[in-house]
């Protein structure tokens, strides 16, 4: 449910939103959805991909099962803990990646499949004068509030964040990551939102790289479900589906 009382800047802080942000979006079930990827590159011209993606919440363990195209298909990722594999139906082998791993080739990256908290990753970032770094904007006709993150743990994609969330119902419609340099890597766009038990759940994203220009890739959920899964967040269960 949306609030009915939303606080005022002089009221508010960096860490009042991202607590707000986190609870309205934090699902604590089991996902499975419906994911298609469409990637933009200049030279190459735009590519589809369809997977399945399904996420345990007992202990944030996702799989990603690759489904279209046809040469894509029985390609998946798995992460289970601290380990997370890419594994190819061709040679049938599973390869140790990074969280930062591009999925499917395309600008999404494996933490965007993640469901960690915020909260837990990011803190606010302060000016020269150790204030929170807090605006109230317009992004578009829509009133938002800026905000500026930083880094608390070392295991994150890009060490500072900025986000516009809105002002009336605190969800989130831009965010931009940069680099520990501050050069900005990458936007993205929150641009629908569905309620799934009562949670908002963004199902159309769209992610900019801003360091190779001119690629992007649009991320469309559908068919999200939430019923418990079986145990199929493992190795045999990827090599099976190629079989």
């Amino acid at each position: 449910m949306l609030l009915s009382v939303f606080p005022l800047l002089a009221e508010t802080s960096v860490s009042k939103l991202m607590k707000q942000v986190e609870d309205l979006q934090e699902l604590t079930s089991d996902v499975r959805a419906k994911t298609l990827l469409t990637q933009t590159k200049p030279e190459q011209g735009t590519k589809t991909t369809e997977v399945i993606y399904y996420r345990r919440d007992s202990d944030d363990s996702f799989l990603i099962v690759m489904v279209a195209p046809e040469a894509e298909k029985g390609n998946g990722y798995l992460r289970v803990g601290d380990n997370f594999w890419m594994y190819r139906r061709n040679t049938r082998t599973f390869q140790h990646i990074n969280r930062d791993e591009s999925i499917a080739g395309s600008d999404a990256k494996a933490d965007d499949f993640e469901m960690r908290k915020l909260t837990e990753l990011y803190e606010p970032a302060k000016d020269a004068s150790g204030k929170e770094i807090l605006s109230e904007e317009k992004l578009g006709e829509i009133p938002v509030y800026r905000f500026e993150l930083k880094a608390k743990v070392n295991d994150v994609d890009y060490p500072k964040k900025i986000y516009w969330v809105r002002q009336d119902n605190f969800l989130p419609l831009k965010e931009q990551s940069f680099s520990n340099s501050g050069t900005l890597m990458q936007s993205a766009y929150y641009m629908n939102y569905t309620i799934i038990d009562g949670r908002y759940v963004p199902v159309k994203q769209l992610y900019v790289d801003e360091f190779e220009k001119g690629n992007k890739t649009l991320v469309e959920l559908s068919g999200i479900s939430t019923q418990k899964l079986p145990d199929i967040f493992n190795k045999a269960y990827l090599e099976n589906l190629s079989k």
